[in-house]
């Protein structure tokens, strides 16, 4: 059963929705336990709102089992302490039982990945995301959308199913955002930047108040920082901070963006907490320049400063 209600969930959105790892042991099984100190650290430094089973935790390198694993795993370290959106995916049967396995594991929403079916129809999707409403038994529902090819017409159509409490909006578009805002507005929605700490502040200035982040597995406390200038006002502020973490964000966009998650991994091995290699396709492991270049990155953190 959830914690949180659908107000508390929609409020929590503004702030920022950390997506956790998914820790694997020397024989490629997932270990939920190395995830405890990730949450733990997390939830100490503020971060408002904790993903299981999104991009950053490999979902689409998980079984299905593994993702109903990970969901409940993390419902237990979070523990009723900040709201938990239970990411689902992947084929319409498949993201429905894993819905209804994120509402028994406690989850407090669910979060919609944009099917990869490679066919594709806007009023598709729309009875794709209603009938994994249906199976979350009445949580609430964000919308991850990483192209808006689906035109407006569709964008709002999911919008106005009832369960959707927010969107998760990962196209560096903030002009198309603005507008899906407007055509929006009345059903009081959060916009989430989906694009994390780089572009933060052009998407905040769109109207997306909170945003996504996989730095909070390693310095959540950085997050908080940006996240904290932006709701004053501070766009040179958090420029500055986004610049000091630049270049660890640049590995994770290396060979495609096939090292996105693998920097976090090397990064939390060099911190003493080894949550394991990633899995393929994703890179791994890093070649010897990037890994001596995340080394340096991480020995210089200060996450007070």
């Amino acid at each position: 059963m959830p914690t949180f209600d659908r107000a508390a969930v929609r409020s929590a959105l503004d702030g920022i929705s950390g997506i956790l790892v998914t820790p694997f042991d020397a024989q490629n099984r997932i270990a939920p336990d190395l995830q405890k100190p990730i949450v733990d650290r997390a939830i100490a430094a503020g971060v408002h709102v904790l993903v299981a089973n999104g991009n950053t935790s490999e979902y689409y390198a998980l079984r299905a089992s593994e993702a109903e694993a990970m969901v409940a795993a993390s419902a237990a370290h979070i523990a009723g302490r900040v709201p938990l959106l239970g990411g689902v995916g992947r084929g319409i049967e498949e993201a429905c039982d894993l819905a209804a396995a994120s509402y028994r594991a406690g989850a407090d929403a669910l979060m919609v990945h944009q099917p990869p079916d490679p066919f594709v129809s806007p009023r598709g999707v729309v009875a794709y995301v209603q009938r994994v409403a249906d199976a979350g038994r009445g949580l609430p529902v964000v919308l991850y959308l990483r192209n808006e090819n689906i035109g407006m017409a569709a964008i709002e159509a999911l919008c106005a199913i009832p369960e959707v409490v927010g969107v998760k909006w990962a196209s560096p578009t903030p002009l198309v955002l603005s507008e899906a805002i407007r055509r929006t507005r009345e059903r009081g929605l959060a916009w989430v930047n989906g694009l994390a700490e780089n572009w933060a502040p052009a998407l905040y200035a769109a109207g997306a108040r909170g945003f996504t982040s996989g730095l909070i597995n390693v310095l959540p406390e950085r997050s908080m920082q940006i996240h904290a200038a932006l709701e004053r006002g501070d766009y040179v502020g958090a420029q500055v901070l986004i610049e000091g973490v630049l270049p660890f964000e640049t590995l994770r966009a290396q060979e495609n963006n096939g090292t996105n998650v693998t920097v976090v991994k090397a990064a939390l091995a060099f911190m003493g907490l080894d949550c394991g290699a990633t899995r393929p396709p994703s890179a791994w492991p890093l070649t010897p320049d990037a890994s001596a270049t995340l080394k340096e990155l991480v020995r210089g953190w200060d996450p007070v400063r």
